[in-house]
């Protein structure tokens, strides 16, 4: 059993998937990479088809589900006793893997959070302000300090997770593991990571639509199951 199981869920990401399970793949430690790709029409599909890493595992949905169902498809075929999620592009570093392993190694921690808003981040003014919202919102309704719940880096155990029974289809799927988290009382740590986001000329970034949905996420999960 590897010690940590990196699941990717991809769409359209033809651009930069080969670089970044490049980078994955050279970071020392004991993984396995799953990628979840989720019926992409740009050629993503043809570029994983034509990879040959001993630790990676590539698995194709028939019919695009979202980030939340890649994410468990990836999470049912993961065997490493740690999981940690990793988008497609290269807004994130999987050199962080180490810093946010040894946190986790720490005071029996159940959940550590790569969060991006607290020194080095030099991003869109409109996203950060949109996710400072939304977490100030988490916080107040659950009464904790949290930096950046919306960070694609969370590292958990994978019996955990399994625990949390996920439902989110898509990008949902990130106020839920923390919400449920936080009801779980959980122990949760945030260790400070590099990040480098996209414009919107070079990829998908949330929209104000999409942080309308968060809120009703947020709210959802605070009074719901």
């Amino acid at each position: 059993m590897p010690l940590l199981s990196v699941i990717v869920p991809v769409y359209n990401e033809s651009k930069t998937i080969r670089l970044i399970l490049e980078k994955i793949n050279s970071v020392a430690l004991d993984k396995e990479i799953v990628v979840v790709d989720d019926a992409s029409t740009d050629g993503t599909g043809k570029i994983l088809r034509e990879l040959n890493y001993p630790n990676l595992k590539v698995i194709h949905h028939t019919s695009n589900r979202g980030k939340g169902a890649a994410f468990v498809t990836g999470l049912e075929n993961a065997t490493g006793e740690l999981i940690i999620i990793q988008d497609g592009d290269l807004e994130y570093n999987p050199a962080e893997y180490i810093k946010l392993l040894e946190e986790f190694k720490k005071d029996n921690v159940d959940m550590v959070l790569g969060v991006r808003f607290t020194e080095g981040y030099h991003g869109l003014l409109i996203p950060r302000l949109g996710n400072r919202f939304l977490t100030g919102l988490l916080n107040f309704l659950f009464g904790v300090r949290l930096n950046d719940f919306l960070t694609c880096y969370k590292l958990m155990a994978k019996a955990t997770l399994l625990n949390l029974g996920l439902k989110s289809q898509r990008f949902g799927l990130e106020a839920e593991i923390v919400t449920k988290a936080l009801k779980r009382k959980l122990k949760i740590k945030q260790v400070p990571i590099s990040y480098c986001p996209r414009n919107y000329a070079e990829g998908k970034k949330i929209r104000m639509f999409d942080g309308i949905k968060e809120i009703v996420n947020i709210i959802k999960y605070r009074f719901g199951d």
